[in-house]
């Protein structure tokens, strides 16, 4: 196994790990998070190098099932389109409400993709950055994509950025919150990540002088920043509704007792 099924199967265990504690902590049954998990996982694996191939125009001289086993070339994009979709419909199969299981997957997304980002670093697989002279520049002479320049380590920036939201999507989740508010912030708050380190990664730019990544960065904030809209108003007007009837309770609420 080369380092990068190292460090994914490395963030596989704590992907799961992390949600089956989210599960228990607001009594939700336990027993569905490694299902939910492997489904996600290899699912995500699988549509972030489909999409690879489809967005490279890659040869597939050796085949589709050659293509997908090559340990370099993956899209974070593919990848987390189909892993979304398939804990969504897990989701609606558990009758978990699709918004409460993307606020509990939203940390275990944060910490599998740090590993992710770490495994692409340590197999020098070309997710890198631009030249720097900057004492922490690498070089990788012996990458699946070498290099002897020293450059930008992009991806243990977008590791420390996504350990960082994985802490910060826990604590949130450490109390009551309107469903969908995590799940929000880390779509916006990723979006915005992945939009800035774009500038410093050697990615082409495709429209407006801006890169694939960046685009689809826009779209997650855009969506991210609705659902959050969303999530707020629902929580406000919940808010509102328990107060009137604190205030002006039910006339029948007072016989029932």
């Amino acid at each position: 196994m080369g380092t990068y099924g190292i460090c994914a199967g490395l963030g596989f265990v704590a992907a799961y790990w992390i949600f089956r504690a989210n599960l228990i902590r607001h009594g939700i049954r336990k027993d569905i998070a490694g299902l939910i998990m492997v489904a996600a996982g290899l699912s995500g694996i699988a549509g972030a190098k489909i999409y690879f191939l489809f967005e490279t125009a890659h040869p597939l001289r050796n085949g589709l099932i050659n293509a997908l086993m090559e340990p370099s070339g993956i899209s974070w994009l593919g990848g987390f389109v189909t892993a979304l979709s398939v804990v969504c419909l897990l989701a609606i199969h558990y009758k978990i409400t699709v918004l409460t299981m993307l606020d509990l997957s939203a940390p275990a997304g944060a910490i599998a993709f740090g590993f992710g980002r770490l495994g692409c670093l340590m197999s020098g697989d070309g997710d890198y950055g631009v030249p720097t002279s900057l004492p922490w520049g690498m070089s990788f002479p012996h990458g699946i994509v070498p290099t002897l320049l020293r450059v930008h380590p992009t991806p243990i920036y977008e590791a420390i950025f996504s350990f960082g939201l994985c802490w910060l999507s826990w604590r949130l989740g450490s109390r009551e919150r309107s469903p969908g508010l995590i799940a929000a912030l880390y779509l916006v708050l990723s979006g915005i990540g992945r939009f800035a380190v774009e500038f410093i990664k050697l990615n082409p730019t495709v429209f407006l002088g801006l890169t694939n990544p960046q685009i689809v960065s826009i779209g997650c904030v855009a969506v991210g920043g609705a659902l959050l809209w969303y999530s707020i108003r629902r929580g406000a007007l919940r808010r509102t509704v328990e107060s009137d009837n604190r205030a002006f309770p039910h006339p029948g609420a007072e016989a029932a007792k």
